[in-house]
């Protein structure tokens, strides 16, 4: 079943093209990644995907909803973790959770809390205010406001940054299980050798457009990595038979 559709997406700002006619697809169950170099525009297309951000030009529909006429209710339907975005600082992570959970009108609120305080292990931390907390553990916050209402579509832009190896790990394994169980990710980052573990299919976006796509297995035939399928296709490394 198809979940998102963007079709010959467009975004100009101020004369400066970010995208160019990005088209994407992505079926339930799969582990999209979008990759690119810094400022390719990964995170304008996950804003515009997530109803955050108008495209130019171009359509898209997320869970059967068109992002542009009714961006709330595919806010409502997915998870979001942006790549920079935290907490707000005057909030502890619990009264975070909690507002929410509020916001969505989540029943057995308080379970869900807990849950994800002890997933990530942060139950001794839930009295701290956000902007007390390492970039870590308000990483780890961002991560669970993202999962308590169990969305089936994930967008995450950057979700191992600031992550030590034991919680990217522990992190891997949650998103594998939840691909496992018919979720949905769409997943941008740098972070290349978990990446190429996780995703079964991907596109990769150099200078706003798209410069390659398909399923993982297509694209890394003959042994090739997904850095180096990464640095060919952006032009970093010479393109095969060259």
């Amino acid at each position: 079943m198809r979940v998102l559709q963007a079709s010959d997406i467009v975004k100009d700002f101020n004369g400066l093209r970010a995208l160019d006619k990005v088209s994407i697809a992505v079926d339930q169950g799969d582990f999209f990644g979008f990759f690119g170099p810094n400022g390719a525009g990964k995170s304008t297309l996950i804003r515009i995907l997530t109803g955050q951000l108008e495209p130019t030009s171009g359509s898209a529909e997320v869970l059967g909803v068109d992002v542009v006429k009714n961006p709330l209710k595919v806010k409502e339907l997915i998870g979001i973790v942006p790549e920079v975005e935290s907490p707000p600082s005057y909030l502890t992570g619990y009264e975070y959770l909690y507002f929410v959970g509020k916001v969505r009108k989540l029943d057995n609120l308080e379970d869900r809390i807990e849950k994800w305080l002890s997933f990530f292990d942060l139950e001794s931390k839930k009295g701290t205010i956000c902007k007390d907390m390492s970039k870590g553990m308000r990483q780890k916050i961002m991560l669970a406001s993202a999962f308590i209402h169990e969305p089936k579509l994930l967008f995450l832009d950057e979700p191992f940054i600031n992550l030590d190896p034991i919680y990217q790990r522990t992190l891997r394994d949650y998103l594998e299980e939840y691909v496992g169980k018919g979720g949905t990710v769409f997943m941008a980052s740098h972070i290349l050798e978990i990446s190429e573990r996780l995703c079964n299919r991907l596109a990769i976006v150099n200078l706003g457009k798209v410069v390659a796509r398909g399923s993982m297995d297509e694209l890394l035939k003959g042994g090739e990595s997904l850095e180096q399928l990464f640095m060919r296709s952006v032009g970093v490394l010479p393109g095969k038979g060259e």
